[in-house]
């Protein structure tokens, strides 16, 4: 329950950027997508739902593999904000490119286990 507690309070946390950081997020998106801002805000909404749902014992299991798809859907995002050195709190592209990768990719991959082994597989 610990683990699956403090990924809630990571998820909350990290949906704050979607509303404080709007326009940084958007630039992490490529130009095809339409209604960038949109996707931004429901998207923290999304993190905040679902950290919420590996509290609820009903649906931990479901929130967990929903957020490890998303996880999965992230790392894109990820590479592509990395590719075009987007600085998501200034909204400049003037960030740290594709050493950003080093870091981020790892992380993804923790999140994702971490969601596995704290909701799914216990």
């Amino acid at each position: 329950m610990a683990a699956r507690i403090a990924m809630c309070i990571m998820l909350c946390f990290t949906a704050v950027s979607h509303f404080v950081f709007t326009k940084g997020m958007t630039m992490m998106l490529p130009s095809i997508l339409p209604f960038k801002t949109e996707l931004v805000y429901f998207t923290g909404l999304l993190e905040v739902m679902l950290g919420i749902g590996l509290l609820i014992p009903n649906w931990k299991t479901y929130s967990a593999w929903i957020l490890i798809v998303f996880f999965v859907i992230l790392l894109p995002a990820n590479i592509y904000a990395a590719i075009k050195q987007v600085d998501l709190q200034k909204a400049s592209y003037d960030g740290y490119g594709l050493s950003y990768l080093w870091f981020r990719i790892p992380l993804q991959l923790l999140f994702i286990v971490w969601t596995y082994l704290s909701a799914v597989k216990i």
